[in-house]
C-alpha cells in the first residue's frame, strides 16, 4: 500500500545559485510514496482523491523535504568530536590517528558504524559520503550498519603509506588491492556505493597516489574522495612533500586522480589555476564549515558554487556537530564574514540537491521528485519556543524556515523516511 505524506513540501526545479525561484514550495502539499520510491508530488487535496487507498501521514505545517546528505564525513571520528584545542596536522596526530588505530577491532568498528549512522538519522540525515580507516573492517562495518537500515551511503578504506603512525600505514599495493577487493564486494549492493579514498597527498606517496589512480581507471564509475587545500601550513606541506608539483591539485592530477567524479573536501586556499582545473574537470568540492572554523582552517567561498558542484558537510568529527540544520547556520555565518548573503534556499539545496549533484547521485536522491528514492525528513518549523516565536511572524516559508536553520536541533526532526520505509530514529541520541 502507497503512503501519502501531507505538510508543506519544498522541492527544486534547478539550481538557486544559478538562477532564482527555482525551489518550489507547496504550503498544503503532499508526497505519494510507493515501493520505495516517490511516485507523485502535488496539491494535498488532488492527491488524496486520486489515491483513496493510501495510508494518510498528515503533518499539518510542518515541511516535508528530501533527506540531509552530508558529503564529507569520517565515522571513525564519531567519539572524538568536539576535541579541544589543535589545528589540522597537531589535531590529526593527537587524536585522529590514536582513535583510528581502534578501529582494528571490528567489533569497535561495528559499534561506531552503528552509533554514527543512528546519531545522524535522528538529525535528519539518510545519506552520507564516509572516509574508513586502513581497516577493512571498518568498511565493512559502515556498509553492513547502512544496509541494515536501508541507507544510501557513500564510503570507502582510508589509504595512508607515509606521515602517519605503523598501525595505520598500508602501502601502495595493498591500499590498491584491499580497495579493489572491498570494491567488489560492497559497490553497487543494494543503496550502497564504494569510494576510492586516499586520505591526502601528505599520507600518500606518489607511488600510492598513482596505484589508486590505476584502480579509478578500472572502475570509473566510482566516485573518488580526498582532501585539498584545507590549511595553509598543509599546503606548505605538500610543497616540501612534492617539489616537482604545480600546486597541491597537481599531486592528484599528476596520478589520474582529478576527473569527473572526484570530491575533494575543504578547497579553501585555492589557486587560479586550480580553480581553472576544477571547472574544466567537471569535479566536486565539499564545504566543511564547523569543522573550518573549529579547527582554524579559514573562510570558504561559496562564489564557487556558480562554476562548481559544491556539496555541504559536517565533517564529523573535525565539524563540531552532527546536524546538517547546524552545518547550514554555520555556512551562512562564513558566507556573510566573506560578504556572501545566503538566501534559505540556496541553504537548504546546498544540504540536500548541492550534495547530491556533488556525489554525482542526483538523479536518485536529494530532492523530491518521482521516480526519485523515498528518502524524506519531516521538519518540524516551530521545534523550540524560540523558534516558535520567530516563525509566528513569518510571511513566507523562507521566514518561516531560517529560525530553524539558525537555531534548530535534532528537536526540529519529527520523521525520518528511507527507501520509502519510515526509519526508527533514537531521539536521545
Amino acid at each position: 500500500m502507497a503512503d501519502l505524506l501531507l505538510g508543506q513540501v519544498i522541492r527544486f526545479d534547478g539550481d538557486p545559485f544559478a538562477q532564482p525561484d527555482v525551489a518550489q514550495v507547496l504550503t498544503e502539499g503532499g508526497v505519494l510514496v510507493d515501493q520505495g520510491r516517490i511516485a507523485a508530488v502535488g496539491q494535498a487535496a488532488d492527491l488524496r482523491s486520486r489515491h483513496p487507498q493510501a495510508r494518510v501521514h498528515d503533518h499539518g505545517q510542518k515541511l516535508i523535504s528530501a533527506g540531509f546528505i552530508d558529503a564529507h564525513v569520517h565515522y571513525p571520528q564519531t567519539a572524538i568530536i568536539a576535541s579541544w584545542g589543535k589545528r589540522l596536522i597537531d589535531w590529526l596526530n593527537a587524536y585522529t590517528f590514536p582513535e583510528e588505530m581502534r578501529f582494528a577491532d571490528p567489533a569497535y568498528a561495528t559499534e561506531i558504524a552503528g552509533r554514527y549512522l543512528d546519531l545522524v538519522l535522528a538529525r535528519g540525515t539518510t545519506s552520507v559520503c564516509s572516509y574508513a580507516t586502513i581497516h577493512p573492517a571498518s568498511v565493512d562495518a559502515i556498509f553492513t550498519a547502512a544496509q541494515t537500515r536501508g541507507m544510501r551511503l557513500f564510503a570507502g578504506k582510508t589509504c595512508m603509506d607515509r606521515n602517519a603512525p605503523e598501525g595505520l600505514r598500508d602501502t601502495a599495493q595493498s591500499a590498491y588491492d584491499d580497495s579493489k577487493r572491498l570494491l567488489e564486494k560492497w559497490h553497487g549492493m543494494d543503496r550502497l556505493s564504494y569510494v576510492i579514498t586516499p586520505r591526502f597527498s601528505p599520507t600518500s606517496t606518489p607511488e600510492q597516489l598513482a596505484a589508486l589512480g590505476a584502480l579509478w581507471r578500472e572502475y570509473p564509475d566510482c566516485l573518488m574522495q580526498t582532501h585539498l587545500s584545507e590549511q595553509t601550513d598543509e599546503i606548505a606541506w605538500v610543497q616540501d612533500l612534492f617539489p616537482q608539483s604545480r600546486d597541491y591539485l597537481d599531486t592528484y592530477e599528476a596520478q589520474g586522480l582529478l576527473r569527473e567524479g572526484a570530491v575533494y573536501g575543504h578547497a579553501i586556499h585555492l589557486t587560479a589555476r586550480e580553480k581553472s582545473r576544477l571547472i574544466e574537470a567537471g569535479a566536486s568540492l565539499v564545504h566543511c564549515p564547523t569543522s573550518n572554523t573549529f579547527i582554524g582552517s579559514g573562510l570558504f567561498d561559496m562564489s564557487l558554487a556558480q562554476s562548481l558542484r559544491v556539496g555541504l558537510a559536517t565533517d564529523t568529527g573535525g565539524g563540531s556537530n552532527f546536524s546538517m540544520l547546524r552545518t547550514m547556520a554555520a555556512a551562512y555565518e562564513v558566507a556573510q564574514l566573506r560578504g556572501q548573503s545566503l538566501h534559505p534556499s540556496q541553504l537548504w539545496w546546498l544540504a540536500t540537491q548541492g550534495s547530491a549533484r556533488a556525489l554525482r547521485c542526483e538523479d536518485r536522491i536529494g530532492n523530491i521528485a518521482p521516480g526519485m528514492e523515498a528518502d524524506l525528513v519531516v521538519i518540524d518549523l516551530a521545534s523550540t519556543p524560540a523558534i516558535e516565536q520567530a516563525t509566528r511572524r513569518a510571511t513566507d516559508l523562507w521566514q518561516q524556515l531560517f529560525p530553524t536553520i539558525m537555531m534548530g536541533d535534532d528537536r526540529a526532526v519529527a520523521e525520518v523516511w528511507l527507501g520509502g520505509r519510515k526509519a526508527e530514529i533514537n531521539q536521545t541520541l
